[in-house]
Formats: structure tokens, sequence, C-alpha cells
């Protein structure tokens, strides 16, 4: 019976993917939210802010993510708005992670309430879904969250699968599942299909997931390159991926972003901003353990309108001071005068500082030398008091995770 579930050449792969994760976790911290609409919105008190995430009742008015507040008001005048606790998120999600990985070691985090296990391997543990089962029933019993867990030979259409019933859903698709389950969906459906894409697509002919899978792969190369033969394969249940535990080490960059109280034109204040930011990526690189040799800034106007610029460094940096001298110069080449409502400072180009060969020469060794005893110095004090005791002198609020898009903390579980 088991031989039908676990095939001799073929993998067996869950997508866990909690549902409604900020919201239930708030629920979960307080029981009397549970069963009302409530939402979770970026600086609800400090400006007209916009909807993270929110619960089922909530999304029954139609209350959806990225929607203004002010239109979620609208829609559910009994709406509870509440702003995020990253702290809260971080602790449940590295409680569900850990429960997985007493399935199998082969877990992929993906982002803090979503992650891949390869379970190939698990026969002796049951069917898949009999693991899926369990899995869902400790994550709720031992942390009150709601998950969904797709069942499904890789990663993609265990992707497809965990959406297809929520909350608290568990799906097995198939190959032989795709064209009933599959591909009558509409495009933009499809898990790595946005809405540009979903537009290109919809220009050529493609209204469904069915459609793609069809499309001559010449023509869908010429609209979208090589991501057209890619996106077809993925259509028609090809995706060779592994489950990679080690992929959440693998970032190509490192940034934080935040939106100003009101939009400013304060020169001071964003000068103060951009090294708060500076401060934060510096904390995140040396966690990791990685120099960068390129810096992007991110501006967002008052309308919305936002742009980025970036430089390429000869050298690769480090420290906060130099992440803000680039980041700052970058601001005052492209700013256009205009009120400012969000700023990001994002180091890439990333090396492990470990692998890093710095070619001193006779202009920059003396610099860098005596830069290199200072933050030795300041080493030498975090380590015997356990913090930075500068950091705080300069930037009173320790840097924390403040989004799900930092992936810094993925692999705390395994701690």
């Amino acid at each position: 019976m088991q031989s039908k579930w676990y095939p001799k050449k073929g993998r067996v792969i869950f997508h866990v993917d909690m549902n409604s994760f900020y919201a239930s976790v708030e629920a979960a911290f307080d029981p009397t939210l549970k069963g009302k609409p409530l939402a979770i919105a970026g600086n609800p008190e400090e400006r007209r802010g916009i909807i993270v995430t929110s619960s089922y009742e909530a999304r029954k008015y139609g209350v959806k993510t990225t929607m203004p507040l002010g239109e979620a008001r609208r829609l559910c005048p009994e709406l509870i708005v509440m702003g995020p606790t990253f702290e809260r998120y971080r602790t449940a999600s590295k409680e569900m992670f850990k429960i997985l990985a007493d399935v199998t070691p082969l877990v992929q985090p993906v982002s803090i309430d979503e992650g891949y296990m390869d379970i190939t391997n698990c026969a002796d543990q049951g069917s898949p879904p009999e693991i899926a089962e369990r899995i869902q029933q400790r994550i709720h019993d031992e942390l009150d969250l709601p998950c969904s867990i797709g069942i499904a030979p890789n990663k993609f259409l265990a992707k497809m699968a965990s959406d297809m019933k929520k909350p608290m859903g568990i799906t097995v698709l198939r190959k032989r599942d795709l064209e009933r389950k599959l591909w009558p969906l509409p495009i933009e459906e499809m898990y790595g299909v946005g809405s540009k894409t979903a537009e290109k697509l919809r220009k050529i002919g493609i209204e469904t997931i069915g459609d793609l899978a069809e499309h001559p792969v010449l023509e869908l190369k010429g609209v979208l390159g090589i991501n057209g033969e890619r996106l077809k394969n993925r259509a028609n249940g090809i995706d060779d991926r592994p489950v990679d535990p080690d992929a959440v080490h693998e970032f190509k960059s490192i940034g934080t972003s935040t939106t100003l109280p009101q939009d400013t034109t304060d020169d001071t204040e964003v000068q103060t901003v951009i090294r708060r930011l500076s401060n934060k990526v510096e904390v995140r690189m040396k966690n990791k353990k990685v120099l960068a040799r390129n810096v992007q800034l991110t501006i967002r106007y008052h309308d919305r309108k936002t742009v980025t610029r970036s430089r390429q460094l000869q050298e690769f940096i480090h420290s906060s001071e130099d992440l803000f001298q680039v980041a700052m110069q970058l601001f005052d080449d492209h700013w256009n005068q205009q009120p400012v409502r969000l700023l990001g400072v994002t180091a890439s180009d990333l090396a492990e500082k470990s692998e890093v060969s710095q070619q001193l020469d006779l202009f920059n060794f003396e610099q860098y030398a005596s830069k290199e005893k200072l933050y030795k110095t300041i080493d030498d004090l975090t380590e015997k008091y356990g913090k930075n005791p500068f950091r705080d002198l300069s930037n009173p609020t320790n840097p924390q995770v403040n989004t799900s898009f930092q992936k810094d903390f993925l692999d705390d579980f395994k701690k």
C-alpha cells in the first residue's frame, strides 16, 4: 500500500503554508480576537496604512492584502486593526519549523510562514496524507495555528496544491491530476506568474494554465525569454529543484526599508533615516559574515513613484558608515526635491568575508589598517559585553526583524 505513495524513482514533497499567519498568531496570543474580522497593517496609527494580512472573517467582507486601510474599513466597519509584532511572528515561525524538522531534516524555509519538506524517505512514518495530518494537527494543538499542506512529486505542484484548500486544507496533486485540477485555473493563479507576466501571456491568447502548458515554446521564449520555457515546464508538472535545507543561506542582497511617519523634504530627517537603515544592514551583514561591493538606495515619493539607484564599488565594504556615505551620495545625486515617503538601503554583490582577498595597495593600506584596529576593538567589546556598546549611542532602537522578507533568521529552528 505504501509503495503507491513512495515511488522508487520519484519524490514526495510537501509545501506547508501557514494560513493568514500574522492574524492567526495574534488570535492565538489573544483568544478574544478569534472569529473576529482582524487585519494587520503597517503603522496603522501613524498614517494611512496598507493591509499586510487579514483573518478569514475579514476576507469575507473583501478585505485583501495590500488594500489601503481606509478602503478595508469601508468594506468592514467592524474591522479590528493592529500593527505587526514581528518578534511574536518570528517565535511562532521558529516553533513551526521545529515541528517540520521532527519529521525530516530535509526542510527548506522560504519565508517566515511557509516551507518545503522532502519526505521521500519517510515511508516508515505512514502515508503522505497521514504524515500531513499529524503535522497539521501538531501545529494546531501546540501553537494554536492553522496551516494548509500541499502534497506532490515536486515543489511547484506542492506549492500549487497548498493554495487549493484554505484554511486547514490538505491537497494531493499528482501529474495525472493536472488536466482536471490545475489546467482550468486562470493564468494569474499560477505560482510564478505576476500581473505583468499574465498580461503579456493574455496578449498571445493564454488565458489558463492549460493554455500555457500547450503553447509553442518558441513563442513563449520570444515573449518572456528563458522564463517562458520554465513556466511552460511548470505548467506541465516539470520541476527538478530539490528541497535544499541550506538554500536559506544563499542570498544575493541584504536590505531594509521604512515608510516615514510623514512625507518629508527635510535633509536632516533623511540623513537620520538613512543612517538608521545603514546600521541595520551592517548588523545583518555582520551576522552573515559578508562584505558588499554594491549599495542600492530606494526612494519612494509622496505620489508612490519609486526609483532605485545603485553604485558599484571598487572595494568591498561592511561598515554602517561606508554604507551611509554611499547611500547619502546616491540620495544627493538623484533626489528630485519632491516629498519622500519611503527610503531603503540594500547591500548587494555579497561575498563571504573569509573568502575575500582584500588587494591593498600603497594608497589604501594605512587607512584600511587603521580601521581594522577600530573594528577589532569594537568586536572585542561586543564579545565581552554581549552587544556593541557604541551602536546604542547612535541608534537607541536595537535593530530587530521587522519584515517577513528578511530571511536571516529562518534557520533559527535548528539552534
